[in-house]
């Protein structure tokens, strides 16, 4: 068919086609004629002013289900068609009508009764279904955050006071059972005293803070116990209403999986106190320098009110906060007694305010005590067999033997010593180094000198094995010759050595072998030198020891067996892999020991031959339970007698070379050590049983790691620097 438009047709004008009633001629698709067989159902009922029946709810559910299902709808079809006619007339009356009719003006608009009952109940329907379903759909991570695992490992003096920590985090969990019950419930009477019968969330508190995030943007507390702890392990602390409302699904499902205790307990745990400290335990230590198990009520309620707010609530930041704190304090301990958690004649005890310490304890580390972690540190890994990993999630308490006063000490009298040095000779002292150790007969490290500040010398100069021993090897070099004996001919039996024995004590006597004199490498016999090139000539060893006159150990070294002397030098306390070559010139000291290894050699000889290897933890716990740790055991290593001579012989040097430095009686033992190429200076010396080695010698690290001479920089023979240092040390020698 094609429509024609006519000549006159104009663009501007409308037209519009009509159909007449018998149809487009020449059309297939006429009219319905009534009565005609064309005529079909819908045209009849449109006809007799009828709407054509709707499908079958079963053939509109069987459609949509498709046949798999068909058995199914075929059963519930007949209850469904039952309760929808039930229901359709009361749905037509609740179905809204905008604008009313019958109504006028604004009335039109005011829905009835029915409408807002409706609406009221569909709202709370559609409520309960999404949180049914968000409840449903909410998991409780498998992740902590990093903050609420993680913590710091701390160090503590020999006196138990803290000495220094490591880690990002103060934190140290601690079980609910070692946190008193006053400190528990001053917390709950604080934040959620009904924290053991709700539900995990505060529908008020949580209306209200959802209402302050959403109207004026500023927060508002209210959360339970529950929340607060799923906001500090799970989420993070952004105020925001999709944060809100995952906290409390996860409050509520954690509330159901998790006893009330446990959720206390990592609460308690993870909360923020300030100071940056995590968790009751680290709290009551940076304001109280206490174990949470030594807090009482009052302390607790302070602690509580820090929950709020650390900033608002220190009384140490401003006069301000202590106002704001000594209300907060009050308040909760009135609390406790209304919630029958405080007796009234304990409440009536606590009438002043428990002021906290001014600073936290527990400071990180530096300078010295860098020194001091290192060693614990290394040592407890080993000694626990706790791996590096473990370690460094945090959690231990270290206890060393390091003796904060004896450390204070030590410290002082090196860095007096090398002031002084760098005030006299700035040029020679700026490749100074200064290392010292004290260490008790037990094997105790008692206090260490590292250097100057760990953070910008990190290498430990009281454990480098870097300079020769010198002369300070001797009494090792004589206990060896007292115990074994010599010999005489290479197949001989060995004769016994006392301190009466007699050997030459020339300046550059030739030591020999049972078959002649010793050749070193080079063609060259091998001769022992005194210092200062002094000939002291027919002595016994004991003054020899007593007057540091070298030429007699040399050749007692190669009489007694150069392996029996490092194998005594190795029982005292020196490492194997510090005593180098078995030649000659091991008996003269070329072996390079650390100054702890030092002290500890020589501490032997205070044990009355008695050996424990030096250590410097006494005990690990983690999260107050008590690791188990490795410690030495005492072994013997000379025998008691040659021991005896040994200090004797080393009481005699002391008091020769500092006559009147300490009273007559005083137990004080120690002598000089020097080297030939004057490379290192020593004092080693005993003083009721806690030996210290001091050694000082220079290196240019910015060139190499070979030793420099000293030139000058350990003083003289009568104003020795080592010796200076372990008498400052050491004092007062009585």
């Amino acid at each position: 068919m094609q429509l024609k438009v006519p000549a006159s047709f104009k663009a501007d004008e409308t037209m519009q086609l009509r159909v007449p009633p018998e149809g487009i001629p020449g059309s297939a698709d006429g009219p319905d004629i009534p009565g005609s067989p064309r005529e079909s159902s819908i045209s009849r009922d449109r006809r007799k002013g009828r709407k054509a029946p709707r499908p079958s709810v079963r053939s509109r559910l069987t459609a949509a289900v498709g046949p798999r299902l068909a058995p199914l709808v075929a059963f519930l079809a007949p209850y469904v068609t039952r309760i929808t006619a039930f229901l359709a007339p009361y749905a037509r009356r609740m179905r809204p009508q905008y604008p009313r009719p019958g109504r006028t003006d604004w009335r039109r608009w005011i829905p009835s009764w029915r409408q807002s009952l409706g609406g009221v109940l569909a709202s709370l329907g559609l409520s309960t279904l999404f949180l049914v379903v968000a409840y449903a759909a909410t998991d409780v991570p498998d992740n902590l955050n990093t903050y609420a695992t993680q913590q710091d490992n701390v160090y503590f003096w020999a006196d138990g006071t803290p000495m220094a920590r490591t880690g990002w985090v103060q934190r140290q969990a601690m079980p609910l059972k070692d946190i008193p019950e006053d400190v528990r419930w001053a917390v709950l009477a604080a934040e959620n005293e009904s924290f053991y019968s709700d539900p995990g969330i505060s529908f008020k508190g949580l209306s209200r803070a959802l209402f302050r995030t959403i109207g004026q943007g500023d927060t508002q507390g209210g959360s339970t116990i529950t929340q607060q702890y799923v906001k500090n392990v799970y989420l993070n602390q952004n105020q925001t209403v999709r944060r809100k409302f995952t906290e409390a699904m996860i409050a509520l499902k954690l509330d159901n999986q998790m006893s009330k205790d446990d959720i206390l307990e990592g609460y308690l745990n993870t909360s923020w106190f300030g100071r940056g400290t995590y968790g009751i335990q680290r709290a009551a230590q940076a304001y109280y320098g206490k174990d949470v198990s030594e807090l009482n009520a009052s302390e607790a309620a302070f602690l509580a009110a820090l929950l709020k707010g650390a900033g608002l609530y220190d009384p140490t930041l401003s006069s301000t906060n202590r106002a704001r704190a000594v209300e907060r304090w009050t308040w909760t301990l009135d609390r406790m007694v209304t919630i029958g958690k405080l007796s009234r004649a304990e409440r009536a005890t606590y009438t002043k305010f428990p002021e906290p310490l001014k600073s936290n304890p527990l400071y990180d580390t530096g300078e010295q005590s860098d020194y001091l972690v290192e060693l614990a540190s290394q040592y407890a890994k080993k000694s626990a067999r706790i791996s590096e990993k473990d370690f460094d999630l945090g959690g231990y308490q270290i206890y060393t033997t390091f003796e904060k006063d004896r450390e204070t000490q030590l410290t002082d009298a090196v860095t007096k010593a090398r002031a002084k040095a760098l005030k006299d000779d700035p040029k020679n002292a700026k490749t100074a180094h200064y290392g010292a150790a004290s260490v008790a007969a037990d094997g105790r490290i008692l206090a260490v000198y590292g250097g100057p500040d760990h953070r910008t010398q990190g290498y430990n100069e009281s454990n480098a094995t870097t300079v020769p021993a010198g002369s300070a090897f001797l009494p090792f070099v004589y206990a060896a010759g007292l115990e074994h004996g010599v010999h005489k001919t290479r197949d001989g039996e060995a004769t016994p050595v006392t301190g009466e024995s007699v050997y030459d004590g020339d300046d550059d006597v030739p030591v020999t072998t049972p078959e002649g004199p010793y050749w070193d490498r080079s063609g060259r016999k091998v001769a022992a030198s005194n210092d200062k090139d002094k000939s002291y000539g027919q002595i016994s060893l004991h003054r020899a020891l007593a007057l540091s006159v070298n030429t007699p150990f040399m050749q007692l070294g190669m009489d007694t067996g150069l392996d029996k002397v490092r194998d005594t030098a190795e029982a005292a306390g020196l490492l194997p892999s510090s005593l180098g070559a078995q030649v000659p010139a091991l008996s003269q000291g070329s072996s390079t020991p650390s100054a702890i290894r030092m002290a500890s050699g020589y501490s032997t000889f205070a044990a009355a031959g008695k050996h424990t290897e030096p250590y410097s933890v006494r005990q690990v716990t983690h999260n107050g339970t008590k690791v188990p740790l490795a410690l030495p055991r005492p072994a013997r290593a000379i025998g008691a007698d040659t021991a005896e001579e040994v200090t004797s012989a080393l009481t005699d040097a002391f008091r020769t070379a500092h006559p009147g430095a300490a009273p007559e009686g005083a137990q004080v033992a120690g002598k000089a050590g020097t080297t030939q190429d004057d490379k290192a200076a020593w004092y080693v010396g005993t003083h009721k049983a806690v030996s210290t080695a001091v050694v000082v010698y220079r290196i240019d690290l910015a060139k190499s790691l070979e030793p420099l001479p000293l030139k000058g920089i350990d003083g003289t023979a009568d104003d020795s620097v080592p010796y200076g240092i372990w008498s400052r040390a050491m004092s007062p020698l009585g």
